[in-house]
């Protein structure tokens, strides 16, 4: 019986040009992800993006009734939360799409629909958690404010507070060690409770003001800087999340930290795959969704029809479509759920399995099954796939792994993967490893971000079927 070779750490690999290539290539994603911290902002800027590469609206087309041909590059905006782009093959859709999705949401607080008051001359601000969290993690960090106002007659304010060098920070308290007997004695996930996420963001009252002062002082300074009132904070989508820039990690600049890795890594290194694509043989398809973190339900989650209508439209204005030809072209698709992975920390080594890890510096995460326990909720992938894809990967010299989430007793998890095989198209999961998972500061391995892209982009190329 054959046995598994200990390959050597591919970083040694990476010398000189080549290092110097894949970390100037992580800079433009730690810009990425210093700057996109909502779903919203990613998907805005990804297609800022895209439109430098010569993507054009899709709905424009169709408004303009126009007609696309192999080569043609479209996207299509599901209310600046989800994300669907095309590079059009020179195969009928028909034959199938070759996918990559991932998903752009990420844990953090909301705030509530309601959130300003005012408590002992502090003024405060409550939150909704989303996503899973530990929440005792949130207290005592430099906190910023991004999201969306809308007014009731239609304006649209854009909201961007605590990122600016001259910008405050806002944050939760924690309660003071010397007073902590009591606290100390919960179970970590009641430390925290979720009503106690408040956010203190202000002290100084406004001259003239008998009652709440503190507050009507917050409320002057939002005026002020964006003239909205308390009463628009009801259509208001603002999330806060940790404040600050992603930044290089380790003393020999290795790794990345920044919030939302999960899953902005594999949003950022398939959109980039997909621009480095000009005339694939089978159309390429970049999904960013939304949701995933809390069910991928709504109308921008996975569970909506938008990417199935989106392909619609597609098929309509190729001249191809038909509901025959559409499902045809989905059960004929092979997908990569683009999400990330547990990779082993040597801190916590009693949750994983060593042989059935990923790990650091070892590539592309590759997860035949996700779930929980029993495999609950998983997608199983193939083996017909994964000895295709792993053709693929070898072909174009990957550097990739194969894992699972950790002990199968211990938790588990899932992605967007199932819904896509709904379809009956081949899915696999596929991404990168982190540390932290779900923390407000998560660390990715550069060389694991850059072999993702090339990854993606020899999957999005792949001419076999």
């Amino acid at each position: 019986m054959g046995k598994i070779e200990e390959k050597k750490n591919p970083w040694l690999e990476y010398q000189g040009e080549k290092r110097e290539e894949l970390f100037e290539f992580c800079k433009g994603y730690i810009e990425y992800m210093s700057t996109c911290k909502t779903e919203r902002e990613c998907v805005l800027t990804s297609i800022d993006m895209a439109m430098a590469f010569g993507f054009r609206d899709l709905e424009e087309i169709i408004e303009n009734e126009e007609s696309l041909k192999a080569g043609d590059k479209v996207f299509l905006n599901n209310k600046d939360k989800a994300l669907a782009l095309f590079v059009i093959g020179e195969e009928s859709m028909e034959r199938g799409l070759r996918i990559i999705g991932s998903h752009v949401d990420s844990p953090r607080l909301d705030l509530k629909q309601n959130p300003l008051y005012e408590d002992s001359n502090l003024a405060m601000m409550e939150t909704h958690y989303y996503g899973g969290v530990k929440k005792y993690q949130w207290v005592t960090l430099p906190l910023a404010l991004h999201g969306v106002v809308v007014k009731k007659d239609g304006t649209k304010i854009d909201v961007v507070i605590g990122e600016d060098d001259n910008d405050p920070v806002i944050g939760i308290s924690d309660l003071l060690i010397h007073l902590s007997q009591d606290q100390l004695q919960k179970k970590a996930n009641v430390v925290i409770e979720g009503e106690d996420l408040n956010i203190l963001v202000g002290s100084m009252p406004l001259e003239g003001e008998d009652k709440d002062a503190v507050k009507a002082n917050i409320l002057k300074i939002l005026k002020e800087k964006y003239d909205f009132e308390e009463e628009d904070f009801i259509s208001a989508e603002i999330e806060v999340v940790p404040a600050g820039r992603a930044r290089e990690y380790g003393l020999d600049r290795s790794m990345v930290m920044a919030y939302g890795q999960d899953d902005r890594v594999c949003a950022y290194t398939s959109l980039m795959a997909l621009l480095d694509i000009d005339n694939p043989k089978y159309t390429s398809v970049v999904l960013l969704v939304d949701k995933e973190e809390v069910g991928s339900n709504g109308a921008t989650g996975m569970h909506s029809r938008f990417f199935e209508n989106a392909v619609s439209e597609v098929m309509d204005r190729l001249g191809e479509y038909s509901s025959l030809k559409l499902r045809r072209a989905l059960t004929n698709s092979k997908m990569l759920s683009a999400d990330v992975s547990a990779a082993f920390d040597p801190n916590y080594p009693s949750v994983m399995e060593r042989k059935n890890s990923a790990y650091f510096g070892k590539g592309l995460v590759f997860n035949k099954y996700t779930g929980a326990r029993g495999k609950a909720g998983c997608n199983d992938a193939n083996p017909e796939f994964i000895a295709w894809l792993r053709n693929i990967m070898d072909k174009n010299n990957i550097v990739y792994q194969t894992a699972e989430l950790g002990k199968v007793d211990q938790g588990g998890g899932g992605t967007i993967a199932y819904i896509l095989a709904e379809y009956n198209m081949e899915v696999i999961d596929c991404g990168v490893a982190l540390q932290n998972m779900h923390a407000p500061w998560e660390i990715a391995s550069k060389l694991d971000i850059y072999e993702a892209m090339k990854g993606y982009r020899a999957f999005l190329a792949e001419e076999d079927n």
